[in-house]
């Protein structure tokens, strides 16, 4: 493994194996057989637990760390990854038009990098999953997409995650009025406050 990329990894993997952990109650949840991950930077962790992962980051650092294969997979394997994982890295801008098929991945996944969902949900395979989380206001923007219906929330808990899908009428609540809409989360680019906060939602494309 190169040293870049065992630093940059180092770094993404402060607090060890939570983001393995994280995935891991993830694909107990769902199946998913194809994932893509805009913004990922260098978070290779849904490898750990899902066998073909699509990465894009327009992050510089980030083409050096997926070019080194070598590593990465020694980083995979570290954490018992799929055997043949079908990693695939595109360095670009997610809000630009992307060279990927459309209706295809099985979860998309949104973690602390804008608006991936308005960009990017025409690459998501109706019935598929969203996973997404607070930041950046991502989640209360498919909150408000006719095209999601919430299925699920990723809980944080002292021994790590579970995912609970049963009562969620009580999520998504704002603690105080206001209105949501397109225009006020592209303005604020900050996420809402709710009632209760978990640590990511699970959306299913239902259109």
């Amino acid at each position: 493994m190169k040293p870049q990329t065992a630093d940059l990894w180092s770094k993404q993997d402060q607090h060890e194996g939570d983001r393995w952990r994280f995935f891991s109650a993830v694909a107990e949840a769902i199946e998913a057989e194809n994932v893509l991950y805009p913004g990922c930077y260098v978070d290779i962790a849904p490898s750990f637990v899902f066998g073909s992962v699509t990465y894009l980051d327009v992050d510089k650092r980030t083409p050096g760390f997926f070019d080194d294969v070598d590593g990465v997979a020694e980083i995979v394997a570290a954490h018992n990854g799929p055997v043949n994982s079908d990693i695939t890295f595109v360095h670009a801008d997610y809000t630009s038009t992307l060279a990927l098929p459309d209706n295809h991945f099985d979860l998309l996944i949104s973690l602390y990098a804008g608006f991936i969902s308005e960009h990017c949900t025409q690459h998501l395979k109706v019935g598929g999953t969203l996973l997404v989380n607070p930041s950046h206001g991502d989640a209360a923007m498919a909150s408000i997409d006719s095209r999601y219906q919430l299925v699920g929330v990723a809980i944080s808990e002292s021994a790590g995650y579970k995912v609970d899908t049963k009562n969620l009428d009580g999520y998504l609540i704002p603690k105080k009025p206001q209105e949501i809409t397109v225009d006020t989360l592209h303005e604020s680019r900050r996420g809402i406050g709710y009632t209760k906060s978990p640590f990511a939602y699970l959306f299913t494309r239902v259109a």
